[in-house]
């Protein structure tokens, strides 16, 4: 039978497959822009804020705990204490703290708003009563301490601050309504003089840590409320003024300004502390001596558990130790200010304003003393340092961020979403059961919206 030229079978030869140009690869994505853009998409998700407010302050206030017990061993057993005293009375008004935070956490704002009157108001009578004789008692050389009997004291002028911030961001969110803000009287009056009242009976007891950080709040609600250049130029200048008028007024305070970036004590160890402090945060090094390994808590720094006590953290963890503490409060600072700059409720934007200049004001100006870059103003780190007066009021008001950051219209949907979609009803079980076709759609319809919301 005749074949085909070129084929013994009398077949037609198979074709070959023609080969196609290969498509271009896609080209290789830098390592780097894709982590930018990955941080970049968690970064804009609805509940970043209130992870990064939750998680930042438990991480700081469990850590805060730990440091404490450290730092506070040898105090305590010079003062013939248990070692473990100051620790357990830090861990108790960290549960009081705790409920405090849980309580403004669950409280609608028209509560917080109604809150703030009062809240001011016993600031005020607290503060008065620190100077009368017999109930106020001063602890090195303020007179700023209440005694409730026993071990226990309260600091008034800790829960002004937390006055000051509820009760400005509801004065500055109802002359809002009301259009006033635009009248530089209204601004200022009474939002000043009132923070003036509250300065003044600090300063009587001569805290002029806690006067500088209410002066912060002042400034940040100011700021907040739109207050024009000159305006806040003004306000500042007469701030500066009488700063440096009670500075200069008092060798103390001229003293520890002089001891800015000192490296040697100086004539009558006028410049121990501030020293020391350095010391433990130089011989810390990469990652510390090991906690509970530090030499300077040992009677050589003083007040280790409380104002100094960034530097025996750099001294036990070392740098990175103290470089984690950083990123929790810049994480905790760049949240309140997402809160703040994302609601359209002026009471939450300026609550959440006021919470987050208090709390990082204060972390700055500790950690700057710490640091040798500013003046010892003898205010704890907030959420870390001993000292339950000044953790009471703190932990409420990172209640208030958490209570807002939650009230966010994208971050109250995806928490919605957490409830478990796809479960069987009860009653159901096995292969062969029959599924509730209402139940379905239900979760067809969460699962969607989750998919919209670009919540993971």
């Amino acid at each position: 039978m005749p074949g085909s030229p070129g084929s013994r079978t009398g077949r037609p030869p198979a074709q070959r497959a023609v080969k196609r140009p290969a498509a271009p690869s896609p080209p290789h994505e830098n390592p780097v822009l894709r982590l930018y853009h990955r941080l970049r998409r968690a970064w804009d998700r609805p509940l970043t804020a209130y992870y990064l407010i939750s998680g930042g302050s438990a991480l700081i206030t469990v850590l805060g705990l730990v440091m404490v017990y450290s730092a506070s061993q040898i105090t305590a057993l010079q003062l013939s204490l248990p070692g473990s005293y100051f620790f357990r009375k830090q861990a108790l008004a960290a549960l009081i703290g705790a409920g405090l935070l849980v309580a403004a956490m669950k409280m609608p704002v028209k509560l917080h708003r109604a809150l703030a009157y009062p809240i001011l108001a016993g600031a005020v009578v607290l503060m008065i009563l620190v100077q009368v004789p017999g109930i106020g008692v001063a602890v090195n050389g303020n007179q700023n301490w209440i005694a409730l009997g026993g071990s226990f004291q309260i600091q008034p002028s800790e829960f002004g601050k937390l006055a000051l911030v509820l009760w400005g961001a509801d004065l500055l969110a109802r002359k809002q309504d009301k259009r006033l803000l635009t009248q530089w009287k209204h601004m200022l009056v009474p939002l000043v003089p009132a923070a003036f009242m509250l300065l003044g009976l600090i300063m009587l007891g001569g805290d002029m840590g806690t006067a500088i950080i209410l002066t912060a709040i002042l400034f940040g609600l100011l700021w907040l409320a739109g207050a024009p250049t000159r305006l806040f130029a003004g306000v500042l200048s007469i701030a500066v003024l009488l700063g440096f008028i009670l500075i200069k007024t008092s060798p103390n305070r001229m003293a520890r300004l002089n001891c800015i970036g000192a490296t040697d004590p100086g004539p009558g160890d006028s410049c121990w502390q501030a020293v020391h402090g350095i010391y433990a945060l130089a011989s810390g090094g990469l990652f510390g001596s090991g906690l509970g390994a530090s030499v300077e808590k040992w009677g050589q720094l003083p007040e280790a558990h409380t104002d100094f006590i960034f530097a025996v953290t750099g001294e036990e963890l070392g740098l990175a130790g103290t470089l984690s503490v950083l990123a929790l409060f810049a994480a905790l600072g760049y949240a309140g200010i997402r809160v703040a700059g994302r609601t359209e409720d002026p009471f939450v934007r300026y609550a959440a304003g006021g919470v987050t200049t208090w709390i990082t004001a204060q972390a700055v100006i500790n950690i700057g003393a710490v640091l040798g870059l500013l003046p010892i103003a003898g205010v704890p780190l907030p959420l870390f340092s001993y000292g339950g007066s000044a953790l009471l009021p703190t932990m409420f008001a990172i209640g208030l961020l958490i209570a807002f950051a939650r009230d966010e219209p994208g971050a109250r949907a995806a928490l919605a979403l957490r409830q478990p979609r796809f479960g069987r009803k009860r009653g159901t079980g096995g292969t062969g059961s029959k599924r509730n076709p209402r139940s379905w759609n239900t979760m067809r319809r969460r699962a969607s919206a989750a998919r919209s919301s670009g919540e993971r």
